[in-house]
């Protein structure tokens, strides 16, 4: 990494290294005050801050104290890749940021364990807030997470718009003014996770809500709603969109619209904000009653009757105000026109005048959004709380706790809320001083360092002056709102002028000279704070002190349908009988508890500057610039900085950080601390002038000197770490031997007993199973007992495993164990079971066309097997499903046939006549009903299958059969002689397709069939060599086969 080393000369010729990898930007002035040689000179303090906000380089150090410059304008110096540059960078060794402040104490939270607060300071508009939002924004990307820190991630930025909605408002000076202070804990474990977060609000500026000063608005949450919100919403709410003009509340400033404010876009980041934090749509709509309640109330206007009593003259006003907060309307109006006073136990109402009505309304307004915007504070607490209690309870988690409270305020007209406002600014100086000037001072003396002192100015003077007991202006305040009788508040100022006349902080008009008179009004008082001096107007003092609501109207709201308000205004406020403390009363001790959390947290600061008071860009008034500097303490932070050491730490603290640096007090010191520490820095090399040994602490003067430690504490970790690590490794693999080594003896020990017992018990169990064999052998054409039960389970085991492994494959396949003789019939019995299921797998694989051929075949053994000389030849031959072709039959045929009969089987034969036995071809055609001869073209003869009475064949090989018809059919001339040469197929289709199976008839010798007229022809069927067809003298047809062998 580059550096840039910047010399400075100091007192001694000390010379300062502090800044560190920097940018060709930031050699534009010093990064750090630190290193201004004329550190004494507000002139060159102001010009570095000047040229550093000319070059946009809003930020500069003075050691660990952010100063800020608003820009006014957008800046690319806030992405994810700045954030990851700032991560775990030391705080001197990256250009001046925000991020790293933010990182530095996440750091210090996360080594030293202690609780963190950064405070966040300067005028109203200086960008403080933007400050806190860029901080929360570092955290939730940088942080590791947890299983449900998202969500917490989330709600921490998503808190900020909606805050910034109920509790920021434009003022003359900034267009987005936090009209109220934030004190905001960010709650981290052990690992560094954001696991919860807890908000503190300080004074929110309740006038603001009936009254906002000339070119003011009121707060941004009345804009948005009219703006953005939608029309069904601001229906029910009984508002008029996008017209701010239209409401009483909303006009005092005479500025409804800015040009840099987008209310649109705004109600679109609230609405998903308060989604994002857990709000329900009933409790959305109930907030936006609240809101819109109040624009209500502020056009509540009121008139006086003839007899002088007041009443309300806008009935649509109060229908709507009456609904939206849920409470009877004529309760309402008669609560805004009549106060109930309770004396002696008893209850009177009397009228309000006309001014006092519209005191009681402005007064309703201020209290339900004030306690509103309470609540909701409180809400977003639950919200952000941190849920698991076990894990809390345990103390593994840390605080870095963010301020950002108003500045300091000058108005031309300055009032009571002015008056708290500047109070708390002198407590948080105060606060200041003592933690970085005074307690600066008071440790190097404690410790004997010598040094050049410091002188600064101590504003306790002006916080006794305000707080003290009996004599602060508070005090006087509250007793002169607690006296009875007519308490003004030119009664209050007088008060003061007798109990505080002579203080050198505090005039009036009366008490002034002549020349500070004139500036001082006759109803003022001047304070001069230590940022200058500031006049007050008493008017309304008292009645902003007191903050009272008539107690008619209380009981009114307390009555309320909208559960936000039921939860604000409580009925125990009815019953409570003491007076409640006063407004000032209630911020001075809401002020110590915030002094008491941050004292107890190491501070951070962020020192905000308002370059100008027109919010240009740009342009840096020196003037304004330098009555910040003044007014913030920074030039004496610098001087006592520049004379004072830049880091201090406990012997014990420091020695046990860095003990691994040097070998002698590595890795314990026995010695006393400081010499274990000076032992220390020796073997460092530190220069005398680098450091100093107080009586309990080490004081570094330079940072430069503390990085390079740290440096070598990195570089020396890597070295430690290895030799922990090998340490460990060692003994962790010396402990695992011998614990694997003792476990392996053990389960040693424990398998041979295991292994023992068990062969004695497989030699018992062998030795029974031996003897039981042997006795059921012996036994084995015995009836069946315990002696032989065994030897028969065991042969019959062995014959059913053998029967597994010898299962036929095949259908045809005959083989199978030989069963012992008691099996016979049980092996018979799978035998056939075993056939059927191979029948059965066999016949499912089965092909239609094969089955119809098994079929058909099955049909022709049943026939011909052993009847017919031929049929043993035909049995390897397929059928076929005809054996003449389309194109072979006549078409003039199959026209005649139709299509209802369509040919199913054609053959080829040879027909011999009925008298002179004369062949002729034919072919026999084969139809669903019917078997028909043709002769080419011509049908010769039909005959339906019904009509057939059967088939006669010889046993022999001719191809010889006759068809047998009845003779008293007229149209038949007697039975058919035919001849064919596939006489097995052609018998065997013409049979099943005429059901005749059974009327099939094999002669041995002859075969009769009818001629016409009831005569009767003989074919007779002798064995020869040859096939001969003859007829003999005796009228018989002689047929001639061949035998085969």
């Amino acid at each position: 990494m580059k550096c840039r080393r910047r010399e400075v000369g100091v007192e001694g010729g000390v010379s300062l290294v502090m800044e560190s990898a920097l940018s060709a930007r930031d050699r534009v002035g010093v990064q750090d005050f630190l290193l201004l040689e004329n550190y004494n000179s507000e002139a060159a303090f102001i010009e570095n801050l000047h040229r550093r906000y000319r070059e946009g380089l809003i930020y500069t150090y003075i050691g660990s104290v952010l100063v800020s410059v608003n820009p006014y304008r957008e800046l690319e110096i806030y992405s994810k890749q700045n954030m990851e540059r700032h991560r775990g960078v030391n705080f001197y060794e990256i250009s001046p940021h925000i991020f790293a402040l933010a990182d530095n104490s996440y750091r210090a939270l996360r080594t030293e364990r202690r609780n963190q607060c950064i405070l966040i300071s300067g005028e109203s508009g200086a960008g403080k807030t933007e400050a806190s939002k860029k901080i929360l924004q570092y955290y939730t990307h940088i942080c590791p997470t947890r299983n449900n820190t998202h969500t917490i991630r989330e709600r921490l930025l998503q808190s900020n718009p909606v805050l910034e909605a109920f509790g920021n408002a434009k003022t003359l000076r900034n267009d987005n003014s936090s009209r109220f202070g934030k004190y905001m804990d960010i709650q981290f474990d052990y690992k560094g996770a954001p696991i919860g977060g807890h908000i503190l609000n300080y004074l929110l500026e309740k006038s603001r809500v009936a009254h906002q000063n000339h070119g003011e608005r009121n707060f941004h949450i009345f804009y948005q709603l009219l703006e953005g919100g939608e029309e069904p919403l601001l229906k029910r709410l009984g508002l008029e969109k996008t017209n701010p003009q239209h409401y009483h509340y909303l006009v005092k400033g005479n500025c409804p619209r800015v040009s840099s404010i987008n209310d649109k876009n705004g109600w679109k980041v609230v609405r998903n904000a308060l989604t994002i934090i857990g709000f329900n749509e009933e409790e959305v709509q109930e907030l936006m009653e609240i809101v819109a309640s109040v624009l209500h109330l502020g056009n509540i206007q009121f008139g006086e009757d003839e007899e002088g009593e007041t009443h309300i003259t806008t009935g649509p006003q109060l229908q709507y105000l009456s609904q939206l907060l849920g409470v009877d309307g004529s309760v309402l109006q008669e609560a805004l026109t009549h106060k109930k006073i309770v004396a002696k136990g008893e209850e009177m109402i009397s009228p309000l005048s006309l001014e006092q009505a519209l005191s009681a309304r402005d007064s309703l307004a201020k209290a339900i959004y004030g306690r509103a915007f309470t609540w909701l504070v409180q809400k977003l607490n639950r919200s952000l709380a941190f849920k698991d209690e076990v894990y809390y309870s345990s103390k593994c988690s840390s605080i870095i706790g963010l301020l950002d409270i108003y500045g300091f305020e000058v108005f031309q007209h300055n009032s009571f809320e002015q008056f708290c406002i500047n109070y708390c600014n002198e407590k948080l100086q105060q606060l200041f001083i003592e933690l970085t000037l005074k307690s600066e001072q008071e440790e190097y003396e404690a410790e004997g360092i010598v040094w050049e002192r410091v002188e600064y100015f101590n504003n306790k003077i002006i916080c006794d002056l305000v707080e003290e007991k009996h004599k602060g202006i508070i005090a006087v305040l509250d007793e002169e709102c607690l006296r009875r009788g007519d308490a003004s508040d030119i009664t209050f100022l007088e008060k003061l002028e007798d109990t505080l006349g002579g203080h050198a902080h505090f005039v009036t008009h009366k008490m002034a000279n002549g020349k500070i008179r004139k500036a001082i009004g006759r109803e003022e008082f001047r304070l001069v704070h230590y940022a200058g001096e500031v006049n007050y107007n008493v008017s309304g003092f008292l009645d902003k002190n007191n903050d009272l609501l008539y107690r008619h109207l209380k009981e009114v709201l307390c009555q309320s349908g909208n559960h936000i308000v039921s939860q604000c205004f409580h009925a125990d406020e009815l019953m409570d009988q003491r007076r409640p403390e006063t407004a000032a009363t209630q911020f001075k001790l809401s002020l110590a508890k915030l002094m008491e959390i941050l004292m107890s947290k190491e501070p951070s600061y962020v020192r905000c500057i308002k370059p100008n008071d027109a919010k240009q860009p740009g342009r840096f008034d020196e003037v304004l610039v330098r009555h910040q500097v003044k007014y913030l303490g920074l030039m004496e932070n610098l001087r006592v900085r520049r004379a004072g050491f830049a880091y201090r730490r406990n012997y014990e603290v420091f020695l046990e950080r860095y003990k691994s640096l040097c070998p002698d007090t590595w890795p314990n010191w026995r010695g006393k601390l400081p010499e274990g520490v000076a032992t220390l820095v020796k073997h460092l090399n530190y220069k005398p002038e680098e450091y100093k040994l107080g009586r309990c602490k080490i004081f570094i003067r330079f940072p430069r000197t503390l990085f390079v430690t740290e440096d070598a504490l990195e570089a020396k970790k890597q070295t430690i770490a290895v030799t922990l690590q090998t340490s460990w490794r060692g003994y962790r693999e010396r402990a695992k031997y011998h614990q694997i080594r003792h476990a392996v003896i053990v389960i040693q020990s424990w398998w041979r007993g295991v292994k023992g017992r068990r062969k004695a018990m497989h030699r018992r169990q062998a030795a029974d199973t031996i003897r039981k064999f042997i006795k059921g052998f012996i036994l084995r054409n015995e009836p069946r007992c315990l002696d032989n039960a065994y030897f028969l389970d065991h042969v019959r085991f062995s014959f059913l495993m053998k029967v597994k492994r010898n299962l036929p494959k095949r259908v045809l396949d005959k083989s199978w164990p030989r069963p012992p003789p008691s099996l016979t019939e049980a092996s018979e019995h799978l035998h056939r079971m075993c056939i059927r299921n191979l029948v059965n797998d066999y016949c499912r694989r089965i092909q239609p066309e094969w089955k119809k051929q098994l079929e058909q075949k099955v049909v022709a053994s049943a026939i011909f097997r052993g009847q017919k000389d031929c049929y043993p030849r035909s049995v390897p031959k397929l059928f076929v499903a005809t054996r003449l072709e389309a194109e072979e039959i006549n078409l003039k045929v199959l026209q005649t046939l139709g299509n209802d009969n369509k040919v199913k089987y054609g053959v080829a034969v040879t027909k011999y006549d009925r008298h002179g036995f004369r062949a002729r071809m034919r072919q026999l055609l084969l139809t669903a009903s019917s078997a028909v001869l043709v002769q080419e073209a011509k049908i010769k003869q039909r005959i339906d299958y019904g009509t057939l009475l059967g088939i006669s064949l010889s046993s022999l090989s001719d191809g010889f059969f006759v068809l047998h018809i009845p003779s008293t059919d007229s149209k038949q001339k007697g039975d058919l002689m035919l001849q064919c040469d596939h006489v097995i197929e052609a018998v065997t289709k013409l049979a099943i397709m005429a059901d005749k199976i059974h009327n099939v008839n094999i002669s041995q010798d002859s075969i009769r069939f009818a001629i016409a007229r009831g005569k009767e022809g003989v074919i007779d069927f002798t064995s020869g060599s040859d096939l001969r067809v003859v007829k003999t003298k005796n009228g018989h047809l002689s047929v001639t086969t061949p035998r085969i062998s």
